[in-house]
């Protein structure tokens, strides 16, 4: 993973949050999203707290460091997930995260909680995610509990993807998605492949009139 350049980082968040709020997976303030700058010392792109994704400016981006807190001069607060992002590129040796915030992985994240995740299987987009290459995969997304402690829950997810080494995402309960890639591009592509699964698992249970336990 080689990190990106801070302007470009800058630039390309600004454009995934605005495709991101046009498609409805990170409406109002919702979600945020971060690309790594550098791994040594440790410095993340982030979009700041409480700023609205569909009017998502270069100035709305922080660098932070590995404790989440800001290193820049920018006024702003980063995202409270911010130690989540910083769990997740470590562990995963990740070069972008993004989180979403769409109906269907909020609905699904508090349907399916209870059997602990979701697994997807035999659908063709499944080749979309990194390193899969039949739609015989399956592919199991765990479901965390939310929590507003944020060290609390960033040690839950360090727990959760030591758990699950091949995962790709997890959602957090009646909150959204969380997955990553190696760059703001694959990341952004995981988004757009795991929000048509939950989407299409969803209807078809609609449609069946079988139970969201899966």
């Amino acid at each position: 993973m080689t990190a990106m350049p801070s302007h470009d980082a800058v630039a390309t968040l600004c454009e995934i949050g605005h495709r991101f709020y046009a498609r409805g997976w990170a409406l109002g303030t919702s979600g945020n999203f971060s690309a790594v700058l550098s791994r040594d010392p440790f410095e993340l792109a982030i979009t700041a707290s409480a700023v609205a994704k569909g009017d998502l400016r270069p100035s709305h981006i922080l660098h932070c460091n590995d404790q989440g807190r800001s290193v820049c001069d920018t006024p702003g607060t980063p995202s409270a997930e911010a130690l989540l992002h910083i769990a997740i590129a470590r562990r995963r040796h990740a070069g972008a995260v993004l989180h979403t915030h769409s109906v269907w992985g909020t609905l699904l994240s508090d349907a399916c909680a209870a059997g602990g995740g979701i697994a997807i299987e035999g659908y063709e987009m499944l080749k979309g995610l990194a390193g899969v290459t039949t739609h015989e995969h399956r592919e199991w997304i765990p479901i965390l509990e939310n929590d507003q402690d944020m060290p609390r829950l960033a040690r839950r997810v360090v727990d959760t993807l030591g758990e699950h080494p091949d995962t790709h995402a997890f959602l957090l309960r009646r909150h959204g998605l969380y997955t990553w890639g190696e760059s703001l591009a694959d990341a952004e592509r995981h988004v757009e492949i795991l929000e048509f699964l939950l989407e299409a698992l969803g209807r078809t249970s609609m449609v069946g009139g079988t139970s969201w336990r899966y």
